[in-house]
């Protein structure tokens, strides 16, 4: 499995943890319980090969810490997205927008532009070109920021 597969099923718990506000914690013991991790398979190419140790520590970690960010991370989506109030932005949309600005803000190991491209790639993937746009430009305008 890659980090981009590992970041990839950090937004899918944090887009579910938008529905459930369960903790941290427990989101990612029940995705990650044997027979159920498998059975995601089936329906993303994501799921094929489970986490190795580091991994799983990267995964555990970035929920964790979005959750406990998350305000904050909410602070920057309204800061960038003018005229849009964060409740109007896809939950997909901000779950991929949390992931990557955690990681800029947060996780050394990830460049700032790897966790963009990171984030525009997940967001093509999963919305149409307008929002892909709309979390690009929040994004380059957040990383613009970081760098001053």
């Amino acid at each position: 499995m890659t980090r981009s597969n590992a970041r990839e099923i950090v937004a899918h718990l944090i887009f579910e943890l938008g529905f459930t506000g369960d903790p941290a914690e427990q989101a990612v013991d029940a995705a990650m319980a044997p027979g159920y991790y498998e059975s995601l398979a089936d329906e993303t190419e994501v799921y094929a090969e489970r986490p190795n140790q580091k991994q799983m520590e990267y995964i555990r970690s970035t929920v964790a810490g979005i959750r406990g960010k998350q305000e904050e991370l909410d602070g920057y989506i309204r800061k960038y997205a003018v005229n849009w109030s964060v409740s109007r932005i896809s939950k997909v949309a901000r779950a991929i927008l949390h992931v990557a600005m955690y990681e800029c803000l947060y996780v050394q190991d990830v460049p700032v532009s790897a966790a963009i491209n990171e984030a525009v790639e997940l967001a093509r993937k999963y919305e149409d070109e307008d929002v892909v746009a709309f979390v690009n430009g929040i994004l380059g305008s957040f990383a613009r920021d970081l760098e001053q």
